[in-house]
């Protein structure tokens, strides 16, 4: 046992080493620039898989193959290594470091739960909305550490106020109230303060707010509770609650292009290798995957409530006129957390002003239906695309100051230095640069692939499967990348997988946007695992789930969401992109006659 647990240890180095070693023969034996390029991919993808190296680290070894190859010149190699994605990518992240740093993400998110009620059924569906809308902006992993500690400040509350309830019926019912059982405030708030620890992990389960309790000071004795919970039921809804955050803010993301990094890997990779295209922007995603997001959103919300709160429905629609103690814990710990933001502040307005005016220009820039801004410029036909807008508001947030100097501070020994809504510092530190990287990797495999003519190749091959059904192809592609994406990352996935599916759709005379929209959303349903998405890990570290928690609930939303797509690509996105027909931006069909490895 302990040569397995040392080899076990060293497995990192062993896959570094013996994966190179294994494929040697591939080049060796077959020595072409077909097969150079395949053992070039075949190591990378093995290495993304088993992320024996760092994802960005890794990306970077078509630079160094490539030319020793002979595939491509180094300096071919770079540039491909930089693309439109990087400068559209800054100037999502200049927003998103403005809008985390004023915290109007929290503002935003509040207000919606605020407007849907505080029953648990509707503010599962709050939370989820405000998650999912939030996700259509900033990271999936910065919405899930945002607004999970609001919602565990919430469960907390809800217990609390569910002791409170049981303990005051038992003393009704006693008559009694039995003191060597009673526990100060304090120690009730530290019990649920500590309570959220998994695998040995503390975590501040409870928004670092003063909140005032008006109620009367009273001892509250200590309920009989499963572990930290009153009730199964109660356990439940935490679990519901949960994993209701860590699905929305990956659903959301579907619904924009910047939204999730495979989105737009996916939209550099199909503009760089169908250039005469201009089909996919801003606003046609999201006419297309919008739709799709609210179904997989709503549905996934009734399948969570069936799972953890109940198939009655009925109670959500009730116009009681007296709240259950639940609720009105609900409703009082996401008020004191509204009122701690204050009135809304210059910097949150300048920052909201900002972000409308960045997503109008991403969906009028070409909406394809009318005439867009880009239209005005004829001569430049082609030359401003989404990344443009992104910069020109993005390059804002380090020019318009952050304090605006006020009547009173002119003639004062004020500190009036010139600090502007973000600075570099903070734009470093959200900036994803290992994502940048490891894009850029994946831009160098694909035109690696297209140089060598491996690409080719690989259409060639796969021209039989033209004799199966269309729907057939898009459903065994849309289940294998979803699958792979459990244990693979998101971006790692998409990037592997875009250069095969590209020449397959060339091969079997279809239109590649009909297979590769279908494989970009699917990749990023990783539910099933703690592991396969930060969403995911960021709720499973409060304590309140089980992996296989999280297994039963992702396997139906996985469903849902493979379900979703394909209804949406067949039902409207065939008239919006013409996908039943073979595109003139397409190559013409491969012959059968080309050779390789």
């Amino acid at each position: 046992m302990g040569f397995f647990t040392k080899l076990w240890t060293f497995r990192r180095i062993l896959i570094i080493v013996l994966t190179p070693l294994l494929l040697l023969p591939l080049p060796l034996l077959i020595d072409t620039k077909e097969a150079q390029c395949a053992y070039t991919l075949f190591v990378v993808a093995a290495y993304w898989l088993t992320e024996a190296m760092p994802l960005a680290v890794t990306a970077l070894i078509p630079a160094l193959m490539f030319p020793l190859f002979g595939i491509m010149k180094s300096k071919t190699v770079a540039s491909a290594y930089f693309k439109d994605f990087h400068l559209l990518l800054i100037g999502v992240v200049c927003l998103a470091t403005s809008i985390e740093k004023w915290n109007l993400h929290k503002r935003i998110a509040l207000r919606m739960v605020m407007l849907v009620g505080v029953n648990p059924g509707w503010l599962m569906l709050g939370f989820m909305i405000s998650s999912a809308f939030l996700s259509m902006w900033l990271s999936n992993t910065s919405t899930a550490a945002m607004v999970m500690p609001i919602v565990e400040a919430v469960i907390q509350q809800i217990l609390n106020a569910e002791a409170e309830v049981n303990a005051m019926q038992m003393e009704n019912m006693d008559g009694t109230s039995n003191l060597g059982l009673q526990l100060d405030e304090d120690e009730v708030k530290h019990e649920n303060n500590t309570a959220a620890v998994s695998n040995g992990v503390e975590h501040n389960t409870v928004c670092k707010i003063d909140l005032k309790d008006t109620s009367p000071q009273r001892s509250v004795p200590k309920p009989e509770m499963e572990g930290k919970y009153l009730s199964k039921k109660d356990h439940m809804m935490c679990k519901g609650m949960s994993l209701c955050i860590a699905y929305s803010c990956t659903i959301g993301g579907l619904s924009t292009i910047t939204g999730t990094s495979t989105n737009l890997i996916f939209a550099e990779h199909f503009n760089n290798r169908y250039p005469d295209c201009q089909c996919i922007n801003f606003g046609t995603w999201f006419v297309l995957t919008f739709p799709i997001t609210i179904i997989i959103l709503i549905l996934t919300w009734v399948w969570l409530h069936w799972l953890y709160l109940g198939f009655d429905f009925s109670g959500m629609f009730k116009c009681a006129k007296d709240k259950s103690e639940k609720e009105k814990a609900s409703a009082k710990i996401i008020r004191d957390e509204y009122k701690q933001l204050g009135s809304i502040s210059i910097q949150e307005l300048v920052t909201l002003v900002i972000f409308i005016l960045m997503a109008l220009l991403w969906f009028t820039r070409d909406p394809g239906f009318i005439p867009g801004w880009s239209s005005l410029f004829p001569q430049y036909k082609g030359y401003a695309t989404d990344s443009t807008a992104a910069l020109i508001l993005g390059l804002l947030f380090f020019i318009i100051p952050a304090n605006m100097p006020t009547n009173s501070s002119f003639g004062k020994n004020n500190d009036l230095s010139y600090i502007t809504l973000i600075t570099w510092k903070e734009f470093q530190s959200c900036m994803p640069w290992e994502i940048a990287v490891l894009v850029g990797g994946g831009f160098a495999l694909a035109q690696g692939t297209e140089d060598s003519g491996l690409s080719a190749w690989v259409g060639s091959k796969l021209t039989p499967l033209g004799s199966l059904p269309i729907w057939v192809t898009i459903a065994v592609s849309s289940l294998i990348v979803t699958s792979v994406t459990e244990v693979a990352s998101n971006p790692a996935t998409i990037t592997i997988f875009l250069p095969i599916l590209s020449p397959l759709a060339e091969a079997i005379n279809v239109n590649p946007l009909y297979i590769l929209i279908p494989t970009t959303l699917c990749t990023s349903f990783a539910f099933l695992l703690p592991v396969a998405n930060p969403p995911n890990a960021i709720v499973f570290t409060y304590g309140h789930l089980q992996v296989i928690d999280m297994v039963k609930a992702g396997l139906g939303v996985n469903i849902i969401g493979v379900l979703a797509v394909m209804l949406g690509v067949r039902v409207w996105g065939v008239p919006l992109f013409d996908l039943e027909t073979y595109p003139s931006w397409a190559p013409p069909h491969f012959s059968a006659n080309i050779t390789g490895p």
